[in-house]
């Protein structure tokens, strides 16, 4: 999609990013001064940094296992050339995940997006800066508050609905959640709405009943149109380091997630997760969080964020 925020991101990203960078930016600038020579410690601090980036055990070995070779090549000898070495390795890393969201200029029914993940994660909220997102582009929205069991997130999702200028689907307490989905969408198709995006109950990987209810969600909106939901995608904390990936694994097996937003990077020093998530779950990573506002939600852009987290547009070398 178009995100009319392009000029914003360079300075929503770097602030976003400001706990990760001083850690692992402002580490890394420590050993980058120019002329020193690159050693095996050299690449040990680097492995560290990394590490204490939550980048990832496989991720880190598999980038310091990279820049090791590029020495004894001799094709990398000085510390003043390893921001850009490893700036090729991070973005290599990306590309597999680096897929913007696409919604087709004139979907014939809503286009859905079905949003998952446990509780906690700022699910509710990415769903408010999301739909306010899609308006700001130009698209209709609305949204299904398909979280019948907890009242204080239909009341969240009210709110936040009134603030993005979205309608917003309620039924009451107690509700089968797919009959709410399914109300949305034959509200959305008659109004013309070309983005429905429906909210789910948090829940755990292992709460098998209502795993079994996100399946029903699904199943329901396929009977209206085969291709919904066109979008599944779960919503995780980046405060929650490795468990994130353990939760992308488990709801990727049980409703094949298409992508994934991660949220709260404002607020830990640990956002090399990333990488980890890119490196082991290999689903694109559509949006970021980084900050509390309704235009803090961000398209993921992997030379911005490297850049933010290594501080590269200061450095030309």
């Amino acid at each position: 999609m178009h995100d009319p925020t392009k000029s914003f991101v360079t300075t929503g990203f770097r602030e976003g990013l400001r706990r990760t960078r001083e850690r692992l930016g402002a580490g890394f600038v420590r050993l980058t001064h120019v002329g020193a020579s690159i050693d095996a410690t050299t690449l040990e601090q680097i492995e560290t940094l990394l590490l204490e980036a939550d980048v990832g055990v496989e991720t880190t070995e598999r980038i310091i296992a990279r820049l090791a070779l590029h020495v004894k090549r001799r094709e990398l000898s000085r510390t003043d050339r390893l921001f850009q070495a490893l700036r090729a390795e991070l973005l290599e890393n990306l590309a597999p995940v680096s897929r913007p969201l696409i919604i087709p200029p004139s979907p014939p029914s809503p286009f859905v997006v079905l949003m998952v993940g446990v509780n906690g994660t700022g699910k509710t909220t990415t769903i408010g800066k999301l739909a306010h997102l899609f308006r700001t582009s130009g698209r209709s929205v609305a949204v299904a508050a398909a979280d019948t069991f907890r009242a204080a997130a239909v009341e969240q999702l009210t709110a936040w609905g009134e603030r993005a200028g979205v309608p917003v689907t309620v039924k009451a307490g107690g509700s089968d959640p797919a009959a709410v989905a399914f109300e949305a969408f034959e509200n959305a198709t008659a109004r013309g709405t070309e983005v429905l995006i429906v909210d789910t109950a948090g829940r755990l990987h292992t709460q098998q009943n209502l795993m079994d209810q996100l399946k029903k969600i699904r199943r329901v909106l396929g009977k209206i149109d085969p291709g919904a939901p066109h979008e599944t995608m779960l919503v995780v904390d980046a405060t929650t380091g490795q468990n994130a990936l353990n939760q992308g694994a488990q709801f990727h097996e049980a409703v094949t997630l298409s992508g994934v937003t991660l949220t709260k990077l404002d607020g830990t020093a640990r956002g090399g997760i990333v990488f980890a998530l890119a490196e082991r779950l290999k689903i694109p990573i559509r949006f970021i969080g980084l900050g509390e506002e309704i235009d803090d939600l961000k398209e993921f852009d992997p030379a911005e964020f490297v850049d933010a987290l290594l501080d590269g547009p200061k450095r030309d070398h």
